[in-house]
């Protein structure tokens, strides 16, 4: 069993930036790691993830260029850098463990193995 918690969420202003963290109680090494998202009234959507040991990553096309996945495995951690935020941007935004290796930016939900308990990010002036 793997217990998943975000942190860092909070309120920042159009064009700040916020990390978010992802802390693994158990070892999360093995595991690619996504990133979701769900805003106010709409679905969960995937944004991105990373593999297991961080050698790739992919994103959707809304973050790719703005937000960046790492992980830092001697500290069970996985890290969503959010750069250049925009109203929009406004989640509640989760980190997974996926059940797959991270060949493409997760399609759906079935394709996760544990869920964090959500962080919630405000973009706002």
């Amino acid at each position: 069993q793997l217990t998943l918690a975000e942190s860092g969420g909070g309120l920042a202003q159009p064009g700040g930036s916020l990390r978010l963290s992802c802390t693994a109680s158990g070892t999360l090494d093995y595991y690619a790691v996504g990133w979701f998202r769900q805003a106010p009234g709409k679905e969960r959507e995937a944004m991105g993830c990373i593999s297991s040991y961080g050698g790739t990553t992919y994103y959707t096309d809304s973050v790719k260029g703005r937000f960046a996945i790492s992980r830092d495995t001697a500290k069970n951690t996985v890290y969503l850098q959010m750069n250049s935020l925009k109203p929009e941007d406004t989640a509640v935004y989760y980190c997974a463990a996926l059940t797959y290796r991270c060949t493409e930016v997760p399609r759906g939900e079935n394709v996760v193995d544990f869920w964090g308990q959500g962080t919630q990010v405000t973009v706002s002036s």
